[in-house]
C-alpha cells in the first residue's frame, strides 16, 4: 500500500497527546486532537449559564489541555503559529471524522478496558487501511488488539513516543503478530525521515526496550547510592555530562518526570516479571522511593521530591537537596571526588570510564557496582527484548538522553576488563558473552570499511547496522581524514566533498578553527567541488568566537592585536561567502555569537530543526563584527519595499541584536531572518550531515559560481541612526538599561544604519564590515566589556552594569 500521511487523529489530550499533535503540527500536518466531554459543568460555566450541550462546553476539556501545553516551557511547537494546525474536538461529537483520517493515534488512560472500548468505535468508524496506533508504554500491544477485525489488526501497531516528543528522540516500534510488514516498515521510515526520530522495532515484551532498561538503571542507582550512604548531589553530579548523560543525572530526572510516572513503570514491570525475569526483585522500591511516594513528594508536580525550590530571605531562589537520613531539605553541597578530577582533562566521554571504573574512592566503587549490574541485566535480555544489541543502545540512548550506550559503554571499558569486574562483584554476564569471547571477538562494535558493525550472536559474527547508508558518520571515518589541527579535523566525505568538523571545546572559533576553515577552502578550491562544515557534537554546532584570547589582549590594551585577530575572522567569513565552490554549514543545537556569523555567509545552511541561533554579542558588551551586523543591514535591505517600512525592517534585526536574542527551533531562526527561503531544515540529527552533503552536491552540480561581493546595500544613515538613538536615550532614562548598554547599542546603531551618512544610499559590504571592526575595537578597551568578558570566562552570566 502506497501510503501517504496527511492527517492525523490524537485521541487523547493530556500531555502526551497534546504534545504528539503538536509535534505532527510542527512537521506540517493537519492534526484533529479529540477528548471526553465533561459529565459536569463547572462553576465558571454555570456562572455564565452554559450547559452541557454548549460547545465551550464539551470541548472543555480539550480546550483547557491543549493550551496548557501551548504554555508549557519548553515549547512544544516550533512556532506558536503552528498551533492553527490543531482542530479540536471531542469523542461524542466528532469521532467519526477520522473516517479522514491517514492515521489515528491512542493516547488514552492507560487501561486496557478502556483502550479496547474506544477501539471497538475506532473499528466501526474508520476507513480501511488507515493507521491505527497507541502511545501506550505498557500494556502488552496484543491484548489491545483483541476482537478487532482483521483490517484493523493488520494495520495495528504500538508507537511509544517518549516525553517530550519534541525534544527525545525515541519513537518504539512494537508490532503484534497480525501486524503487516509493511505498516511496521512504513512506521520504521516514516518516523525517521518526516519526524525526526530515532525509530527503534521493539519486541511486544513488558516495558519495550528503553523503559525495560532505563527505570531497571534508574531504580537500581537509587539503591546503590542508598546502600553506600551518597547524597542527591553526588549521584546527579556521577550520573550526568561526566558520563555523557543528560544534566538532570538520576533524581533531578526523577522530579522532572515524577516520581509516580517512575513507580508506576516500575511495578508493573515487577508484576509482569513473573517466571520470565530472573533480576524482577530489583523493581520493588528502595526505601527512599517508597517514602517519597507515600509522602506524595512526586517531584516537580507537587513541589518537592529529592529537590525543593524555594525562595530565600532576599526573594532568590534556592534549591535544597533532600537529606535521607532526616528526609529534611538542605543547601545543595559542592561536589568532589577524586576519581572525577582525574576525568577534567578527557574531553572524549568514551575515554573517561576506563578511568572512572578504575577509581578507588567511592565514586569509582559506585561506577563499578552500577555498571556491573546494569550491564548483567541487559545481557539477560537478549533475546527476550530484542535479538541486536544495537537496538539497545539506540534506545536507551535515544530515550533517555545518553551519548553513548550500553554496550558502546562496555567497549569502551573493555570487554575482558569488565566481565572481570563483573565476576568479582558477583554479576556475572549471560553466557553469550563468553562464547564471543571465546570466539575470538573482543568488542560488542567494529568499524569496517567506514561502518559501524555489531556482534551479531545468533550468527556469532560480526553484521553492519541497517540504515546506515542515509547517515554520513564522522567517527566511522578517521581513515577519511585528509587534514587536522588541534581544533578541526578535514575528511574526504566522497563524491568531491569536504567536511570539516570543529574540535575545541563547546566548537568555539579560535584561531585552530579560523585555520581550518580557510584550509578546508583552499583544499576544496583545489582538488574537491564542495565544503560542508558540520560535527557530530551533541553539545553545540559552535557556541561562538573563543573569548579568552580576546579578553587577554583587551585587557593588556594590545588594540593591533584584537584589530589583526578581527580583521582575519571578518576575512574567513567572506572567504566563506566568496569562495569558488560551494559552502554549505550543518548546525544544530548552539549557533552563536561567530557560530551565527559562519551559518550567515554560507551559501546554503542545512539546519537541524532543534538549532538555536543568535547573535549574542551585545552580552558580553559587544557587537557581531565577523560580518554579522553587516549581514543583518544586507539581509534588511533586501526585504526593504518602497514606502517608511524599511526603519520598521531594520529595527526588528537591531532589537534581535541588541537583546541577544536567540531562536528556540529553526523555524524562529528563519523568522528573525537569519535562516533564508533557500535554506533547509532537517528534522532527524542523523540525517543532518548526509542531507548537507546532498546540498553541496546539488549546488556544484548546477553549475555554481563564484558570487562578486554586494555594492548594494541600502543603509538608512543619519536618519535611521537617530530614531534609533532616540529610542536608546529613553530606554536609559526609564533605567530599562544600563549606561554601558546605551554606549554598545548606539555603536550598534551608528553601524547597522551605515555610519555618519548624510541621506540613504548604497554602500559595499566591505564598508560595512570595516565599519564593525571599528566599533568592536572601541568597546574592547571598555572597562565594562572587559567585566563582563571576564565574568562570561569564569562560567557565570555577563554581569548587567
Amino acid at each position: 500500500m502506497n501510503r501517504s500521511i496527511r492527517k492525523v487523529a490524537v485521541l487523547g489530550s493530556g500531555i502526551m497527546g497534546s504534545r504528539i499533535a503538536c509535534h505532527f503540527a510542527n512537521i506540517g500536518v493537519e492534526v484533529l486532537l479529540l477528548d471526553m466531554v465533561p459529565k459536569d459543568t463547572s462553576e465558571a460555566e454555570k456562572s455564565k449559564g452554559l450547559t452541557l450541550e454548549h460547545p465551550a462546553v464539551r470541548n472543555r476539556i480539550v480546550n483547557d489541555s491543549f493550551q496548557q501545553t501551548l504554555k508549557a516551557t519548553p515549547a512544544s511547537l516550533y512556532s506558536p503559529t503552528f498551533a492553527s494546525r490543531v482542530k479540536l474536538g471531542n469523542f461524542d461529537d466528532n469521532l467519526a471524522d477520522i473516517k479522514n483520517y491517514d492515521w489515528v493515534i491512542e493516547v488514552i488512560v492507560e487501561r486496557l478496558d478502556i483502550k479496547k472500548s474506544l477501539y471497538e468505535k475506532v473499528d466501526a468508524l474508520r476507513k480501511p487501511g488507515t493507521l491505527i496506533t497507541s502511545n501506550t508504554s505498557g500494556i502488552p500491544i496484543h491484548l489491545m488488539a483483541e476482537g478487532r477485525s482483521e483490517d484493523f489488526r493488520k494495520n495495528f501497531c504500538g508507537t511509544h513516543f517518549f516525553n517530550p516528543p519534541r525534544y527525545l528522540r525515541l519513537l518504539e516500534i512494537i508490532p503484534t503478530n497480525d501486524t503487516d510488514s509493511g505498516v511496521v516498515d512504513f512506521l520504521m521510515h516514516y518516523g525517521d525521515l518526516f519526524l525526526g526520530k530515532t525509530t527503534v522495532l521493539c519486541k511486544d515484551t513488558p516495558g519495550f526496550i528503553a523503559n525495560r532498561l532505563g527505570i531497571y538503571a534508574m531504580v537500581q542507582t537509587i539503591r546503590t547510592a542508598e546502600e553506600m550512604g551518597l547524597t542527591v548531589d553526588e549521584v546527579d553530579k556521577l550520573t550526568g555530562p561526566v558520563v555523557g548523560r543528560p544534566k538532570s543525572g538520576t533524581y533531578r530526572l526523577s522530579d522532572v518526570v515524577g516520581l509516580d510516572t517512575t513507580v508506576h513503570v516500575a511495578n508493573n514491570l515487577y508484576a509482569s516479571g513473573e517466571g520470565s525475569d530472573e533480576s524482577r526483585d530489583a523493581f520493588l522500591l528502595p526505601g527512599v522511593m517508597q517514602k517519597l511516594y507515600d509522602n506524595k513528594w512526586l517531584g516537580d508536580k507537587t513541589g518537592q521530591g529529592f529537590y525543593k525550590k524555594i525562595k530565600d530571605e532576599k526573594g532568590k531562589s534556592v534549591i535544597l537537596a533532600l537529606d535521607f537520613k532526616t528526609l529534611e531539605y538542605q543547601a545543595s553541597g559542592k561536589v568532589k571526588f577524586e576519581t572525577l578530577e582525574g576525568t577534567k582533562t578527557i574531553g572524549d566521554v568514551s575515554k573517561r570510564f576506563a578511568v572512572l571504573l578504575a577509581g578507588k574512592d567511592k565514586a569509582g566503587e559506585f561506577y563499578r557496582r552500577t555498571f556491573a549490574d546494569v550491564f548483567k541485566y541487559a545481557t539477560f535480555r537478549i533475546p527476550e527484548i530484542s535479538d541486536e544489541i544495537f537496538r539497545i543502545d539506540q534506545a536507551i540512548c535515544a530515550g533517555f538522553g545518553w551519548q553513548v550506550g550500553l554496550f558502546e559503554t562496555w567497549d569502551a571499558i573493555g570487554v575482558k576488563n569488565m566481565v572481570t569486574i563483573m565476576e568479582e562483584l558477583g554479576h556475572k554476564p549471560a553466557s553469550w558473552v563468553y562464547d564471543m569471547i571465546a570466539g575470538g571477538h573482543e568488542s560488542f562494535y567494529r568499524i569496517q570499511a567506514g561502518k559501524k558493525q555489531y556482534y551479531d550472536i545468533p550468527s556469532q559474527s560480526y553484521k553492519v547496522i541497517p540504515g546506515q547508508e542515509s547517515f554520513i558518520l564522522l567517527s566511522n571515518l578517521s581513515d577519511g581524514i585528509v587534514w587536522k589541527n588541534a581544533g578541526a579535523n578535514l575528511y574526504d566525505i566522497g563524491d568531491g566533498i569536504l567536511n570539516l568538523e570543529f574540535k575545541s571545546k563547546m566548537n568555539t572559533m579560535g584561531s585552530e578553527v579560523i585555520e581550518g576553515i580557510n584550509k578546508a577552502i583552499s583544499l576544496a578550491e583545489k582538488d574537491f567541488r564542495g565544503l560542508v562544515i558540520g560535527n557530530e557534537s551533541s553539545e553545540a554546532f559552535s557556541a561562538g568566537a573563543n573569548l579568552a584570547m580576546l579578553f587577554m589582549f583587551a585587557v593588556e590594551e594590545e588594540f593591533d592585536e584584537i584589530d589583526l585577530m578581527i580583521a582575519q575572522f571578518q576575512q574567513t567569513m567572506m572567504r566563506a561567502r566568496y569562495s569558488s565552490i560551494p559552502v554549505v554549514t550543518a548546525p544544530h543545537t548552539l549557533a552563536l555569537g561567530g557560530g551565527c556569523e559562519l551559518n550567515l555567509h554560507a551559501d546554503k545552511v542545512v539546519a537541524h530543526a532543534e538549532t538555536y541561533m543568535g547573535l549574542v554579542e551585545f552580552g558580553v558588551g559587544i557587537i557581531p563584527a565577523g560580518g554579522g551586523t553587516k549581514e543583518m543591514a544586507l539581509r534588511c535591505s533586501d526585504m526593504y519595499q518602497a514606502g517608511d517600512t524599511e526603519l520598521n525592517i531594520l529595527q526588528t534585526a537591531f532589537m534581535n541584536i541588541a537583546q541577544a536574542k536567540v531562536s528556540t527551533s529553526a523555524n524562529e531562526a528563519r523568522a528573525m531572518n537569519y535562516l533564508q527561503d533557500k535554506d533547509q531544515i532537517v528534522l532527524n540529527r542523523s540525517r543532518l550531515l548526509a542531507e548537507a552533503k546532498q546540498a553541496a552536491i546539488e549546488l556544484a552540480e548546477n553549475g555554481y559560481t563564484q558570487p562578486k561581493q554586494r555594492a548594494d546595500i541600502k543603509v538608512q544613515g543619519k536618519a535611521g541612526m537617530a530614531l534609533f538613538m532616540a529610542g536608546i536615550a529613553q530606554m536609559r532614562m526609564a533605567n530599562y538599561i544600563t549606561d554601558h548598554d546605551a554606549k554598545i547599542a548606539n555603536k550598534l546603531a551608528f553601524v547597522i544604519n551605515g555610519g555618519d551618512l548624510s541621506y540613504a544610499q548604497n554602500v559595499t559590504e566591505q564598508y560595512l564590515i570595516e565599519l564593525e571592526r571599528e566599533a568592536f575595537l572601541s568597546l574592547c578597551g571598555e572597562r565594562k566589556t572587559q567585566e563582563r568578558m571576564q565574568g562570561l570566562l569564569n562560567g557565570g552570566k555577563p554581569p548587567r552594569n
